[in-house]
């Protein structure tokens, strides 16, 4: 009996019947020879980790545009937080944890240079329209390596569904949904008083009476009632008095922080940004890199166009632009 399958049967014998199992995954779209030592869902899990487009969450923004400081999230430390928050409930939880595990790796490999702002000016400005949760699989299923990375039926449903109006298939889906916002609600406060935006004593007085004052006691009060309300049951979530204060929560970092953390000076320029390459591509269209001449005979000049841009870090969106335009000034 090969390593592998002595971990798919020791699947089979400790975890919670509600858990999805290696050996039962509804499979690639490309059937492969399996791994002696690794499940499928641990083979995932190393393609995304190994990824370009992974290694490039490092230079995307998390909220804060190029903020002046080493401590504030970027989009590559939020996956972190969201992969330890999701594995800690998968795994008392008694779910699959690898599985859970490459799903919270994977959400958003899709999202473009400045955070939410460039995905709301690809959203508005290509006829395709743009959704960052769509992009990410995107990236597994095509655009990586050319042909995408082949990953299984249950991570791809994981990366899909983390936002949006359909839940995943699975659990271990379902807690990488959940964790996405415990993790981008807390950190998110964090940098927001790093930032000078909020302090502490503005936080909502009823939230902090439920979930806790510090950053570590918000977390712990959310994961753990997140595993006690799901123990045993085929679904997961909150109790109503926990999740009605994270709601509470989460729509006062909308209010004092989302809308109006980002001065009107950087919206400016990251919705120029992101305009400019846009435009300038789709009218010199032979300028891509040739990588992408696939996608636009297969997809369209716009996709090809979008699917470039969303792949740009901050600072090389940035140091392009400011290429093109100096070049533009010569003549």
């Amino acid at each position: 009996m090969v390593i592998r399958q002595e971990i798919e049967k020791l699947e089979e014998k400790i975890l919670s019947p509600y858990a999805a199992l290696s050996a039962k995954t509804k499979g690639r779209q490309n059937p492969e020879e399996k791994c002696s030592i690794r499940t499928e869902f641990q083979r995932d899990r190393d393609r995304i980790l190994h990824c370009k487009s992974f290694r490039r969450l490092k230079h995307k923004t998390q909220v804060f545009i190029a903020p002046e400081g080493d401590h504030y999230r970027t989009r590559l430390t939020h996956t972190l937080e969201v992969s330890q928050i999701s594995r800690t409930i998968a795994r008392a939880l008694r779910l699959n944890e690898d599985l859970t595990e490459a799903i919270a790796l994977g959400h958003d490999l899709g999202h473009t240079p400045f955070g939410h702002i460039g995905e709301r000016v690809l959203d508005s400005i290509s006829k395709n329209g743009f959704k960052h949760n769509l992009q990410s699989l995107r990236i597994v299923e095509v655009l990586e390596g050319g042909t995408g990375l082949n990953l299984t039926w249950e991570v791809r449903d994981g990366i899909r569904n983390h936002t949006g109006p359909q839940l995943p298939a699975t659990l271990e889906g379902q807690i990488v949904r959940i964790s996405d916002r415990i993790a981008y609600i807390n950190h998110d406060i964090d940098d927001a008083i790093r930032a000078n935006i909020i302090s502490i004593d503005n936080l909502p007085k009823e939230c902090i009476e439920v979930l806790g004052k510090t950053h570590r006691e918000r977390i712990n009060t959310m994961v753990e009632d997140v595993i006690l309300y799901s123990m045993d049951k085929p679904y997961i979530g909150m109790s109503e008095r926990v999740g009605q204060a994270t709601n509470q929560l989460r729509n006062f970092m909308f209010e004092r922080v989302y809308k109006g953390s980002v001065s009107q000076s950087e919206l400016e320029k990251a919705n120029n940004i992101v305009k400019g390459l846009f435009n300038y591509f789709l009218r010199n269209i032979h300028k891509l890199p040739e990588e992408y001449f696939n996608v636009i005979s297969r997809d369209g000049e716009e996709q090809g166009v979008c699917d470039y841009i969303a792949g740009m870090t901050d600072r090389y969106a940035l140091s392009l632009y400011e290429t093109l335009n100096n070049n533009k000034n010569k003549y």
